[in-house]
């Protein structure tokens, strides 16, 4: 009997955990409190460790590998100010349902509450920005708590786990015959089948019906049946930020991203609808604007795994409660096909009306016209990740996204430093797969250091600086709202970032005035491993259409023929 038993350490049993639930790549920095797990990790020839250089793009680089493919990621971090730097990459995969698992080591178990030496209240500082959080007493609660973490980072709705365990569970021996199961989706209850016929005749009565997709769309897989259920009933359909690519860019129904930033077209026809169906969308501010007039004459139908979400900000009329996949596909087959010929054609009118780029916009030197370059020149199954700022929304505005998880942006936190870091991550997911970073010149400069975790990896990455030397969203917001009132948004010095690039031994070009652009652009895609390109923008350069924040989505300002619009 005794050599059937399984006889290790808590840090060994974690590794093996991991290694049952076929991680096989963690990012992370040791330190002290958890030097256990790494003495262990080193043992391991399932996993590869990446060594970043700041806990947040640990965190980051899970992040781009659990967004670019659907599984739980995972990401270490030592006490103390270990976990206080990975805690704004928690929350932002909290605020955008990722499933990132962070295994943090903690002081002993004795010192625990004593302000020991890198001791800060992990347990206490996650619960508002995890799903759950677990304090590790014992090296048996190993056993059940590393799947229930994988468990509940992947069901119902997604999002990050966090497991704190003490340097004396980690150094515990224990014995034990069976392994656990790994932890896995929990499969979800399907919808009332009376509120699914309700929705029907409801969508099958509206004359302006429009169809919103939102994050949910792209975590649960459902994109294909988005797709179908659009293209039978011909419901116009619109996408949130994290839901983008949930239907072709190109596609006739496409209306493009909503909100503060969407085409003026989409908002006109949203403010006109008479249904509007939210599918995995959580009707956040920078999508709906002023909520109270957000699709005034509409009733709204909510499809979402979160019972929570459902009338938290706009009443339902019809809730659809469960797995919005399972929905969308018994909701198909009780749809009328129906073309809706006249709703569709006075959208058509509003998008020719309205264009969200002109000529002159999208020559290469012009930020529509470098990102539309660029996705010209991106070969099939690319990846693009964003930073946050005017490149971020130029980027959702225009980049054609063409299916699901092509994007990695951080929606709900809006964390600057989230693109380089998780465009790792993606590249690690997908070594053979190309991926283009957007960011600018201060978004880079915050996490500017997991350059060398990049090299280091030789991560397929390909970096485009939009610099205009300033905070952009935030100086263009103190020009419209704030009297002109420049302050603390302009950066004094002109950083030179391919010199900066070129010291971590990256290969690095400058797009200078009266360069042939399109070549160059060309030739850094083709480039093997990561490189960069700094590519001046003028501060003049605004992001148009906008919705003042706050303001309902009816008051746009800026974009082609706003002049001409008495919307």
């Amino acid at each position: 009997m005794e050599d059937e038993m399984n006889t290790m350490n808590g840090a060994q049993l974690i590794i093996k955990l991991l290694e049952r639930q076929s991680i096989d790549t963690i990012a992370g920095i040791p330190g002290g409190a958890n030097l256990p797990m790494y003495d262990a990790l080193c043992q391991s020839t399932a996993i590869k460790h990446i060594l970043c250089r700041h806990e947040q793009g640990a965190g980051f680089v899970a992040q781009g590998i659990a967004r670019s493919t659907g599984k739980a990621a995972v990401c270490f971090a030592t006490s103390g100010p270990g976990v206080t730097n990975v805690l704004t990459a928690i929350a932002d995969a909290y605020l955008d349902s990722i499933p990132v698992v962070c295994i943090t080591g903690q002081v002993p178990s004795s010192l625990v509450g004593t302000d020991a030496f890198q001791e800060v209240d992990t347990y206490g500082m996650s619960i508002p920005i995890t799903k759950h959080n677990f304090l590790v007493r014992t090296v048996q609660e190993l056993l059940t708590i590393i799947p229930k973490a994988f468990e509940l980072a992947l069901s119902g709705r997604p999002g990050p786990v966090l497991v704190d365990v003490p340097k004396d569970v980690q150094m515990a021996e224990i014995s034990f015959e069976d392994w656990p199961e790994p932890g896995a989706r929990k499969k979800e209850k399907a919808t009332n089948i009376e509120s699914l016929r309700a929705a029907a005749d409801m969508i099958n009565r509206a004359k302006r019906p429009v169809l919103c997709l939102g994050g949910g769309i792209i975590h649960a897989g459902a994109a294909d049946e988005a797709k179908a259920l659009a293209e039978k009933a011909g419901l116009p359909s619109t996408m949130t930020l994290m839901g983008l690519g949930a239907i072709p860019a190109d596609h006739s129904l496409s209306l493009g991203m909503l909100g503060m930033h969407a085409a003026r077209s989409t908002n006109m026809a949203l403010q006109d609808c008479d249904l509007f169906i939210a599918a995995g969308a959580r009707f956040d501010d920078r999508a709906t604007g002023k909520i109270v007039e957000f699709c005034p004459g509409a009733s709204v139908i909510h499809m979402d795994i979160d019972p929570s979400e459902v009338s938290k900000l706009k009443t339902a009329h019809i809730a659809l409660v469960g797995d919005v996949k399972s929905s969308l596909k018994a909701l198909a087959p009780l749809l009328h096909e129906n073309d809706r010929t006249i709703w569709r054609n006075q959208i058509e009118v509003l998008k020719e009306m309205y264009p969200m780029t002109s000529p002159e916009a999208t020559v290469p030197e012009k930020p529509y016209g470098l990102i539309l370059k660029i996705s010209e020149l991106l070969k099939e199954g690319s990846f693009v990740s964003t930073d946050v700022g005017k490149h971020q929304m130029w980027a959702a505005q225009v980049f054609p996204f063409e299916r699901p998880r092509q994007l990695l942006t951080s929606g709900g936190l809006g964390t600057m430093g989230f693109g380089l870091p998780a465009a790792i991550g993606a590249s690690l997911a997908h070594p053979d797969k190309q991926v283009v970073l957007f960011t600018g010149d201060g978004s880079l400069q915050m996490n500017i250091q997991e350059m060398s975790t990049a090299i280091e990896q030789q991560a397929n990455v390909k970096i485009v600086v939009m610099n205009n030397n300033s905070l952009g969203l935030v100086r263009q917001q103190q020009n419209l709202f704030y009297d002109k009132n420049v302050f603390a948004s302009d950066f004094q010095i002109d950083i030179d970032f391919v010199a900066i690039a070129k010291g971590f031994g990256m290969k690095a070009v400058s797009a200078d005035p009266g360069c042939d652009l399109p070549a160059l652009l060309e030739s850094m895609l083709n480039e093997p491993g990561p490189c960069l390109i700094n590519v001046p923008i003028g501060k003049e350069e605004e992001v148009y259409p906008m919705v003042p924040p706050g303001a309902s989505n009816s008051i746009m300002l800026g974009g082609c023929n706003a002049d001409k619009c008495e919307f």
